[in-house]
Formats: structure tokens, sequence, C-alpha cells
């Protein structure tokens, strides 16, 4: 069993997820596109902006709540969508969103995930949860995946963006983590080096749930071939608004970089915009997040909420955000370290690790309410 009272922050969480996971699984979570220099720019930029604390202020008990689509939450956080959850622990999905319901915070699920939408739904039926949703060429599958959803309870759409096609993922290619994987006599040797994981992965086996065709023909490969040929890349902003009609419900738009998108989904009615560069894991050498937001603040005006994803690993980097101009922020990696290393215990450790350092940081900032902090907490 993994020892959690050891892990100070979300670093050590990576650490203890590298332990017990195979190389090239590993890797899957943590590598990035091209040269990953985008994925280093998603945490270096955080690094270079500096708070201003202000003294003689009461921080006897601080307010780390933020209201994230019309509903307060404990915490300015949602666990963002994360392909293949399951692979990691079993039944991985329904370990995250449990974790999320008992912090209070959103879950999204992604549409590559593991567990089906009825699954994770079943897991925690009283959780706050999203679907995040890729454009797919069949109308029909879209509707019946978009009808699966809004039946199971997801309260909110997350339409992504930046997925036309998958970036070039150096580690994933050279450790054949491909769509559909394959087996070679270096990922078998990879694999059994980590008994604990392997075991999970056998007992549970790993599938694309939310595309199972009901047949128990075929394996992993075979709905992995299915999902790669099912994605539109012809997808446009009028697609993005037929999508969201058909929806009828709150949605918002993630993949963000532009502050003329912003504006567009702005314009569409969307409820929140993501700025995301999806990790670092589309394409190489674009602005991460945290430099992305001001503009993209200043854009919408108000019109829209605006949260980000990316490159979070600290409770400072959500205060950085909130000063320009995010309500909330998404974390994928770092709770997927948890997830890795411990499962639901592992997630909830996560989330607890960055809320401690959240409230630690207001509290030496002499900022006593998260929802108040603005441009003025940055040096």
């Amino acid at each position: 069993m993994t020892d959690l009272s050891r892990a100070a922050e979300i670093a050590d969480l990576r650490r203890m997820a590298r332990k017990r996971l195979p190389r090239a699984i590993f890797e899957f979570i943590d590598g990035g596109a091209g040269a990953g220099i985008t994925r280093a720019a998603n945490m270096a930029d955080f690094e270079r902006l500096s708070l201003m604390p202000r003294m003689g202020v009461d921080v006897s008990a601080c307010d780390t709540g933020a209201t994230i689509l019309g509903r307060r939450t404990p915490l300015p956080l949602i666990l963002a969508p994360t392909g293949l959850a399951g692979l990691f622990w079993p039944e991985g999905e329904q370990a995250a969103v449990r974790a999320a319901h008992a912090a209070g915070i959103p879950f999204c699920l992604s549409a590559n995930s593991v567990a089906s939408i009825e699954e994770v739904a079943s897991a925690a039926p009283e959780a706050e949860r999203w679907f995040q949703f890729y454009f797919l060429k069949d109308p029909g599958l879209t509707s019946r995946m978009l009808e699966r959803a809004r039946g199971n309870g997801y309260r909110v759409l997350c339409l992504t963006l930046d997925l036309a096609q998958q970036g070039k993922r150096h580690h994933d290619l050279r450790n054949s983590i491909t769509v559909p994987p394959r087996l070679t006599a270096a990922t078998v040797l990879d694999a059994l080096r980590r008994p604990h994981w392997l075991q999970g992965y056998l007992r549970h086996g790993v599938s694309f749930g939310n595309f199972e065709s009901g047949s128990s023909d075929g394996g992993f490969a075979s709905i992995a071939t299915r999902v790669a040929s099912l994605g539109d890349a012809s997808a446009n902003w009028e697609t993005v608004a037929r999508v969201a009609q058909e929806w009828g419900g709150p949605f918002v738009i993630k993949g963000l970089l532009h502050p003329d998108d912003a504006r567009r989904a702005a314009d569409l009615g969307a409820q929140a915009v993501i700025v995301s560069n999806h990790g670092g894991r589309q394409l190489d050498s674009v602005p991460s997040p945290i430099a992305a937001l001001p503009a993209i603040a200043e854009a919408v005006g108000g019109r829209t909420q605006v949260i980000l994803d990316g490159g979070v690993r600290r409770g400072t980097d959500i205060v950085k955000a909130k000063a320009l101009g995010a309500e909330a922020v998404m974390v994928g990696r770092a709770f997927l370290w948890g997830l890795a290393a411990a499962g639901q215990p592992g997630v909830s450790k996560a989330i607890t690790l960055l809320a401690e350092e959240l409230d630690n940081a207001l509290a030496l900032m002499g900022q006593p309410a998260y929802r108040a902090i603005d441009r003025s907490a940055l040096a």
C-alpha cells in the first residue's frame, strides 16, 4: 500500500505514481507533444509570476469557496476530463468521481473513458458531473451520446475543440501507446516489472466504455480502432452551435487560447470558456494557459466565466490564475498521479494538498476570501 502520509506536495504523488506504473503508462500521463516545450511552459509560466502579500489583515478563517457555473463549491477546482483513467487504476473514473463528490467539486468525464457514462453516474449519483465531448462524424452517435449523458444526470457539456487530430506524442509512439495499442516484447516486459498494476489490468481489462457496441467480440484494439475513426476534423463553429442547441443545457467550450475564439464562444452562449492547450499534448510551441489567460479574460469581459486548465500543481497557482481572471481551475495530471499511486484515496490526497496550499496562500497573502482576489495580488 502506498503511504500517502509521505506526500507533502503534488510532485510526491507523481513520484509514487512513477514507482507503481509501467514506464510506458506513466509516460502516457506525463508526456507532452513534440519537444515538450508547451508542456514545460505550462508550469514555468506560473513560476514567473510573483505574489504580493498584504499585512495586518484578519486571516484567522479564510474562505476558499467559489461559484462555478452557478453552483457554490468549497474549492475553485474541477477534475479535468482525462482519457483512459481506468488504465491507471482499476475503475479509475469511478474512484475519481467519488473523490470529487466527497470534496464537493465538479468532475468532468472524458468521452474516451474506460468506464461508461452510466457506470460513472452509478458510482456517484449525487456528484456534480460534467461530460466532455469530442465532435463525431456520425450525427446519430452524437445524439445517442448526448442523450445518455443528459439522461444520467450530467449537468454540463464540455465541448472540446483542440482535438481535430491527435498531436504527435513521441513518448507514446516510442512506447507503442497508440490507438490501436501495439504489444511488443518491450512493453510486455515493462508491465511485468509492475506486478501490482498488471494484476489490476488483467483483472479488470481496458476498453473505451462509451463506444462499446454491446458485443463482447473483439478486444481493446478493435474498440480503439473504431474510436480513432469517429472524430470529425471538419467541425467548425456552426457545428459547435448545433451540438450545443441539441444538448439544451449548460455548456462550456474547452481548448481555447485566442481571444477571438473566446469571444465567439461567449457569443454562442457558453457558460464558461476553458483556457487550455490540452496539457501540452496537442500542438507544441503554443502559449501556456496562464500566459493566454489575461487576454481571454479581457476579451470576454465578464460575459462568461473563465476557467484555466493546465500546469496547476500548487495552491499558489490557483491564486495566480484567479488574479489574472479565472474563476476556477481544472487539474488533470495532478489528480491522475494520485489515482495511479493509490486509487480514490490518492485522488482525495491530491485535492487535499491543493486545498491546504490554497488556504495557506490566502492566509499568508492577507487575502481572507478567494473570490476577492484580483490583479493587485500579483507583484
